[in-house]
């Protein structure tokens, strides 16, 4: 009513609430029933409602008599009489108790999956259709110096790849964003200090709920100091071969059947 007392109470609020007609008739509806943390913005929503500004799909939380919460999607429409006077608000609600539950659920699970994106000792890195970055994990901020703030936006390929691999490194991406993914590509990323590091990635595509395809992710792994001791060995290996060949001595070689090599 105008006071904010309960004066309608039907059968199907007493089966969500566990409160019967009788227990909830001339109750204050909002410090009674509502979880407090909303009481402010429900006890808002009903003084418009009480001002004939109503509102739709407002959620509100219900405390029930055994503690439990109900989830109401609510319409708070504002009651007149005959005259067209205010009398009070009707609320006709949705219990949406599951499906807010199940929401929570995905929502815990998605932060889950962020941290453990965020967190991960792998780099991990993503991209949008159109090339920019969307995803710099805290590894990748590590290894190439740049802050997730600073990455965020910018054109993967133009600005953190070393530039003769440009051309391929985007034909990567660009096949992965069509559907066809490559893995163990090893790509040189440029850090902050101007410094190489190797990193050898699985170029994933990334879907939304309806599989539309809406960018791809790249999970790394840091070879830095396995290239570079690859490229150490094959310097040596080069440079032996150069002391073979320019040696002031006959040096020659034959394999197992003899014949020269």
């Amino acid at each position: 009513d105008l006071n904010g007392l309960v004066n309608e109470w039907n059968d199907k609020t007493v089966e969500i609430t566990g409160y019967s007609r009788h227990e909830a008739i001339g109750k204050p509806l909002v410090k009674t029933y509502i979880v407090k943390k909303h009481c402010e913005s429900v006890q808002m929503v009903m003084g418009n409602a009480l001002l004939g500004i109503e509102t739709s799909n407002y959620e509100l939380e219900f405390r029930t008599k055994s503690n439990q919460i109900r989830y109401l999607l609510v319409n708070a429409t504002t009651r007149r009489d005959a005259d067209r006077n205010i009398i009070g608000v009707v609320g006709v609600a949705q219990d949406v108790t599951e499906a807010a539950k199940h929401d929570r659920e995905v929502a815990a699970m998605a932060n889950e999956l962020r941290q453990l994106v965020d967190t991960a000792n792998a780099p991990i890195f993503g991209i949008d259709l159109n090339g920019l970055v969307n995803e710099w994990n805290d590894k990748t901020v590590e290894i190439t110096g740049y802050s997730r703030h600073e990455a965020i936006g910018k054109p993967l390929v133009k600005t953190y790849i070393v530039k003769k691999h440009c051309e391929s490194v985007q034909m990567v991406m660009g096949n992965a964003l069509l559907g066809i993914e490559t893995s163990n590509y090893e790509l040189e990323f440029r850090t902050k200090s101007n410094q190489i590091r190797y990193l050898l990635v699985n170029a994933t595509t990334r879907r939304d709920a309806d599989r539309n395809i809406i960018g791809v992710v790249g999970v790394a792994q840091d070879v830095t100091e396995a290239a570079k001791h690859d490229r150490e060995v094959a310097a040596m290996a080069n440079e032996l071969r150069q002391l073979v060949d320019t040696a002031n001595a006959p040096i020659f070689g034959i394999d197992l059947n003899g014949l020269v090599n």
